[in-house]
């Protein structure tokens, strides 16, 4: 369980540490948006109060309690579930990743209201109008990674 707590531990960090300094460091939440390397790369704030590309979004406490709770109930069977089932190495980074995005999302919906979104991608002509975090990252490759990551032979 310590592999999945650390690597939780400095994915939540280095998502909050991004986000605070894109966000109040260089001021992104007045400026709106940033061309890093135009046009494939830009910070360009969207406050994101539902799940993935702003499904459910609706600037209602409840939508938001709901989601804080459903990120924690996820969490915890994540846990549960490689503490009891004996996760491999790779499995538990996976975990780690999910559970550590997870806490970084939840922890601006408790400080914002919703997520900073902040990382805007395009290329080849297609101008993407979503944004997305590290957190959301983590809890991509880490869900990706428990579900597709082959599982370890338990001994016999």
């Amino acid at each position: 369980m310590r592999l999945v707590f650390w690597t939780a531990f400095w994915v939540f960090l280095l998502d909050q540490a991004s986000k605070y300094l894109v966000v109040h460091m260089l001021d992104l939440r007045v400026l709106g948006r940033i061309d890093v390397f135009p046009p494939y790369l830009a910070l360009r704030m969207a406050w994101n109060y539902g799940i993935n590309f702003g499904l459910m979004a609706g600037d209602s406490p409840l939508t938001r309690w709901v989601l804080i709770a459903v990120a924690l109930v996820i969490s915890g069977a994540v846990l549960w579930w490689v503490a009891h089932e004996g996760a491999g190495r790779l499995h538990r980074i996976a975990a780690g990743l999910l559970v550590g995005g997870a806490m970084g999302n939840v922890v601006d919906r408790l400080i914002y209201g919703a997520v900073a979104d902040f990382i805007n991608m395009s290329c080849c002509g297609i101008n993407n109008p979503y944004a997305f975090n590290v957190a959301d990252i983590a809890v991509f490759a880490g869900a990706f990674g428990m579900v597709l990551l082959p599982a370890e032979k338990k001994p016999s």
